[in-house]
């Protein structure tokens, strides 16, 4: 499957610990840094489509501001109810000064 990478953030925008969102090619992430690991994960939440990147990150684990759903930014797993399916996971990458995001074309 062919991917376009795009630049969605700097990593000095995004300290560690915290999640931001950010929109590229028409779709809302929440990109998460996790002791300077970059993770990009849909921004809504499965279970009832709450902003996840205005939600808590507890390790590699993004929890739900809603109703606390929690899910792993590395792969998308479900990791606490009420959610019961997986979010979409990005790969990211760092480009010079600039936080990339693989979209699929």
């Amino acid at each position: 499957m062919a991917e376009r990478w795009i630049a969605v953030a700097s990593p000095r925008d995004i300290p560690p610990g915290t999640a931001r969102v950010v929109q590229a090619g028409g779709r809302s992430l929440a990109v998460c840094n996790v002791d300077g690991q970059f993770f990009a994960v849909q921004n809504l939440c499965t279970h009832d489509g709450g902003p996840l990147g205005e939600g808590v990150l507890f390790g590699y684990a993004i929890e739900c501001p809603r109703h606390g759903a929690r899910f792993d930014v590395r792969t998308g797993a479900v990791l606490a109810l009420p959610a019961v399916r997986p979010i979409q996971t990005f790969k990211t990458r760092i480009q010079g000064d600039k936080i990339e995001v693989a979209l699929p074309d």
